[in-house]
């Protein structure tokens, strides 16, 4: 007999943790992502009203909300390209971390990429000195979700 056929089956939430690791880290990336254009949409529609000129220049905030949801769909697609029928507890468990770790960081991200776009691409409409410093500011917010991607990463291959 061998070690296969003694083994107990794995119990059927493991799958259930694995999905849902998978779902979570989509599910807030775009969430965050969708918040982001939003409201950075609604500043760069502002803005324009006076600055037309500057409507390509400010479209910045919305390109920096798009890449977060790409961070939760890379970790969605690793995890559920190792959900098969040896899937463990132990991966679910740890796939479960990942969507997490992308997921809760690229929402608030996304937030923090809305909101200081929003004030950004306006302000810079008053003032074009302000442009740089809305760039920076966009950057500091994304690499928060990068360091979510970084972690996701990290975990999914233990």
């Amino acid at each position: 007999m061998t070690t296969s056929e003694s083994a107990e089956p794995e119990p059927l939430y493991a799958l259930f943790l694995g999905c849902t690791g998978a779902a979570l880290a989509i599910i807030f990336t775009t969430l965050g992502a969708s918040y982001g254009t939003a409201v950075s949409g609604i500043g760069i529609a502002s803005m324009a009203v006076g600055r037309p000129e500057m409507i390509m220049k400010s479209i910045i905030p919305v390109v920096m909300a798009g890449i977060i949801a790409i961070y939760g769909l890379v970790v969605s697609v690793l995890i559920a390209g190792t959900i098969n029928d040896n899937y463990t507890v132990e991966n679910g468990y740890m796939h479960f971390g990942c969507g997490l770790a992308v997921g809760l960081p690229g929402l608030t991200a996304g937030i923090a990429i809305g909101i200081a776009g929003d004030a950004g691409v306006r302000g810079s409409a008053a003032q074009p000195r302000l442009f740089v410093g809305m760039i920076l500011i966009l950057i500091f917010a994304e690499v928060l979700a990068l360091y979510g991607l970084i972690v996701a990463i990290y975990l999914f291959t233990k």
